[in-house]
Order: C-alpha cells, then structure tokens, then sequence
C-alpha cells in the first residue's frame, strides 16, 4: 500500500446511509477547524468521471453487462486516483471521498456474482495500490435505505436504486458483502449504524476521524 503525507478517508455503504450528507458535513467541520482537506465522491470526480457516472447511473442506461460495468467504474477511478485523489495526498491533505474501491468489489463481485479476486487486482491497478487510511462503513437496513435513496436522490442517478426494487435480494448480497470485507480489515474498517439521529451519527463519524487524524499525525512524526 502506498503512503502519502495526507489522510485518505473514505465513506462506504449501501443506498441510503447518508454518505454524502455526512461527509460533505465533516467537510464543513474540519474546514471551520482549519484542515486542509478535499471532499470527492465515485463515480467521477473529473470531467472523464462525470461523463461516466452520468452512463453508469442513469436509469435510461438500462441492463450493462457486469464486466461492462466494471471497467467503467474503474476507468472513471483510475482519473480520479490520478487527477484528484493522489495529488491532494501528495500535499497533506485530507481527502474524503464517497464511494472507492470496496463499493466496487461489494457491488460487482459480492452483487454482481464477479471474482472478486479480478476486481482486486484491477483496483489495485487503478489505484497504484492506493487504499484509504480509514473507511466509515455506514449501515441501514436495505428496505430503509432505499427509500431514503429515492426520496433524496436526483433522478437522473436513480438506476441502481430503480434495479434494487425489483431485485432486493442483490442489495442484501451487497450489505453482506460489505459485513466481508469489513471483517478481513478490521484496523481499516468503522462500522456505524445510522438508524440513530443524523447528529449522533455524525458525532460518531467525527469521533472516529478526530482520532485518525490524530494517529496520523504521531506516526509522521516517527
């Protein structure tokens, strides 16, 4: 795994747990605390990553072929490892981002039914071998989540959450696989409920990165 001098945080989770509201949040926070930090998201991020987020999540896109989508969203991921992520580690920043590498490994292979074992090694070829310092794992029942999802969610990025209603039982796969990858990296890995308050959730969240930055900064100056 490469080391850079800035923190690289990432918010995982099926539709619904309020990633982006929490994140865009902590942003806000530890700007008002003078940070140097980034806020992005997945897919996207740059111009090549928009334009592949507006096909990957479009409900006019209709049915893609797993593998399909796959190397879109790792396409999409490799410019924004490369434009945006790697370059505001490179100079101490911290970087929050929706969505990396373990939503495409919990949706394409645990959803998906593709080897995983591909999916790794085409996210490490994405990424240089970048991984997050920290992952908040945010969980909400599937039925739940997917109705926040569509109450707050433009429609123009409805397409998963569309697909989740007729076929609940891959958004279950998908939480499951999650729970995997969450257990195989336990010193990554924080895994928060939200079904409590919006504010307790994110006090949590706060919390958990307050101590991570915290971490990061003894271990730089080892």
């Amino acid at each position: 795994m490469r080391q850079f001098p800035g923190l690289f945080i990432t918010f995982e989770g099926i539709e619904g747990t309020g990633k982006s509201t929490h994140a865009k949040r902590l942003f806000a926070y530890l700007e008002e605390k003078e940070y140097r930090v980034l806020f992005t998201a997945e897919p996207g991020g740059t111009d090549v990553g928009d334009q592949i987020r507006s096909i990957l999540l479009h409900p006019q896109t209709g049915e893609v072929d797993p593998v399909t989508e796959l190397f879109l969203f790792e396409a999409s991921r490799r410019e924004h490892v490369l434009q945006v992520i790697q370059p505001a580690l490179q100079t101490g920043r911290i970087v929050l981002c929706v969505r990396f590498c373990d939503s495409t490994i919990a949706y394409q292979g645990y959803g998906r039914g593709l080897s995983v074992e591909m999916i790794q090694y085409l996210n490490r070829l994405a990424t240089n071998g970048l991984a997050p310092d920290l992952t908040l794992l945010l969980d909400i029942d599937p039925e739940e989540g997917l109705r926040r999802s569509f109450h707050h969610t433009s429609p123009q990025e409805l397409r998963f959450e569309e697909e989740f209603i007729k076929k609940k039982d891959i958004l279950d796969s998908i939480r499951k696989g999650f729970f995997k990858i969450a257990k195989e990296e336990p010193n990554r890995f924080q895994m928060i409920s939200t079904v409590e308050s919006k504010d307790v959730v994110f006090e949590k969240i706060k919390n958990c990165v307050l101590a991570a930055i915290q971490d990061k900064k003894r271990r730089n100056e080892l």
